[in-house]
C-alpha cells in the first residue's frame, strides 16, 4: 500500500510539473517588425531616430508577463528628423565618445527583473538597462496584447537618464553655465516589440 501511495504521489508531482511548464510560453522578438524610437530634447528643440533589436524574447505565463530580455544593436542607430549631411553629422556625434561610444559598446541590453500586473493587458515592468557597460534599474508601464502565436508589447515615453551611463555632454547637471546649448539629461524611448512563438 505504501508503494502504491508513493507511486500515485510521484505521478501527481510529475503531472503538476508538466502542467506548470506548459503554461509558460516563450515569444521571440521579430527584429524586422519590432522598433525602438529615441527622442532627445534640448533647449532649442529635439532630435529623433530609431535603433533595431539584435534579438530578444518575452516569457508569458498564461496571460501574465513573467520575464524576458532583449539586445539593442547600437550600430543600427539612425536619425529621422534630419536629412543628408545634417543627419550624418549628428549620427556621427551620437556614435562617438561624447555619447554612446558605439565602436567600444556596439550593443545595449534590457533584462526584466520584476513584473507587476496591473490588468490583463497592462503591467509595470522593472529591469536592468545596460548602456556603455553600465547597468541601472528602470521601471515603466507597458501594454500587452497576446494572440494565439503572437505577442505585442508597447511602452511609450520611457525615460532614461543618460548621465547615469556616463553620457554628460552638455548636461546642465555637470555644466551649469552652458546656457541654451544644454541637452536634456533624460531621453525618451518608445518601444514596440512584436514577438512570435
Amino acid at each position: 500500500m505504501k508503494i502504491k501511495a508513493l507511486l500515485i504521489l510521484l505521478l501527481a508531482i510529475t503531472a503538476f510539473s508538466f502542467k506548470k511548464r506548459r503554461t509558460e510560453d516563450v515569444f521571440k522578438a521579430d527584429t524586422q517588425k519590432s522598433s525602438i524610437e529615441w527622442i532627445a530634447g534640448k533647449v532649442a528643440g529635439e532630435h529623433r531616430g530609431l535603433v533595431k533589436l539584435s534579438n530578444g524574447s518575452l516569457i508569458m505565463d498564461n496571460t501574465n508577463l513573467k520575464g524576458g530580455s532583449f539586445t539593442i544593436d547600437m550600430k543600427s542607430m539612425t536619425v529621422t528628423d534630419l536629412k543628408g549631411s545634417s543627419a550624418q553629422n549628428l549620427l556621427g556625434h551620437l556614435r562617438g565618445e561624447d555619447f554612446f561610444a558605439i565602436e567600444k559598446f556596439p550593443a545595449s541590453s534590457f533584462t526584466i527583473t520584476k513584473v507587476t500586473q496591473n490588468a490583463p493587458d497592462k503591467a509595470t515592468i522593472t529591469g536592468n538597462l545596460t548602456i556603455k557597460g553600465i547597468t541601472n534599474s528602470i521601471s515603466f508601464p507597458a501594454s500587452l496584447k497576446k494572440q494565439k502565436n503572437g505577442l505585442t508589447a508597447l511602452a511609450r515615453d520611457v525615460k532614461v537618464d543618460r548621465t547615469k551611463y556616463d553620457i554628460r555632454y552638455r548636461s546642465k547637471s555637470f555644466f551649469g553655465d552652458i546656457g541654451d546649448k544644454a541637452i536634456d539629461d533624460e531621453f525618451i524611448l518608445n518601444i514596440n516589440l512584436v514577438c512570435r512563438k
